[in-house]
């Protein structure tokens, strides 16, 4: 078992020079949120075993290094194009180079777009969500993998007591009164563990239970591949792409 604060650690040493963030893919359109223009980064400090984003995740020395003002650029033009309101990155983790994402909200701030931030949270501690609670146009997603941290383990391969890393980003967030939710990944749990689930979010702050959005796999081939090694098969049907 890992710890994720080493991996981000060792990702970043791969992924961040500076305020420079390694992408693999910007822009793309999509229907998420409504609609919303999406950059996808290299690198995550999480290997779930569930996760879409096969290369870019494993090998986060691929694609190209980009400053925040060329990300900016690429998404404000996308977003143009498709009379979108959101901005979002993702594919990988994107709280990993904080001066990078700092940067970028800084610039989205300055403009009329609202930025999704879709994190696992390992990073989140008090300092930086006060660095994000400067920011007006930002929402946070704070996506839970797994509803106990024997499901996080399970599902991700790190240390079980990581998995309270994102509830604490949750407290975090709302402590320094950004606007965020949670997300958690329901494909691999039994009913009772959203029971529970629900309970500790609950002690975090009573509205977040009814904000809790649930995802489930999507079965991409190499998803199935990567399930089938690790001998992992979902309790509820998982989404075909496409």
């Amino acid at each position: 078992m890992y710890d994720p604060l080493q991996l981000a650690r060792e990702v970043e040493r791969l992924v961040v020079e500076g305020e420079r963030r390694r992408y693999y893919r910007l822009p793309r359109p999509g229907n998420w949120y409504g609609g919303i223009a999406t950059a996808d980064c290299c690198g995550c400090c999480l290997r779930c075993v569930f996760c879409w984003s096969g290369v870019p995740r494993d090998n986060p020395s691929l694609g190209r290094f980009y400053s925040p003002e060329e990300v900016f650029r690429e998404l404000q033009a996308c977003a143009r194009r498709f009379n979108y309101e959101k901005l979002r990155v993702s594919g990988n983790e994107p709280t990993l180079g904080r001066e990078h994402l700092l940067r970028l909200l800084e610039l989205v701030e300055k403009s009329p777009f609202t930025f999704i931030l879709e994190t696992n949270g390992m990073l989140l501690d008090r300092s930086y969500a006060r660095d994000l609670s400067v920011f007006k146009n930002l929402h946070v997603r704070v996506s839970l993998k797994g509803t106990n941290p024997q499901e996080f383990s399970r599902l991700t391969g790190a240390r079980p007591e990581a998995f309270e890393l994102s509830l604490r980003a949750l407290k975090n967030l709302l402590d320094e009164g950004v606007s965020c939710h949670p997300a958690v990944m329901l494909s691999f749990s039994p009913r009772q563990g959203v029971v529970e689930l629900k309970r500790r979010l609950a002690e975090i702050d009573p509205s977040l239970p009814g904000r809790l959005e649930e995802e489930y796999v999507f079965l991409y081939p190499h998803v199935e591949e990567r399930l089938r090694k690790a001998g992992i098969r979902p309790l509820f049907p998982g989404r075909t792409p496409g």
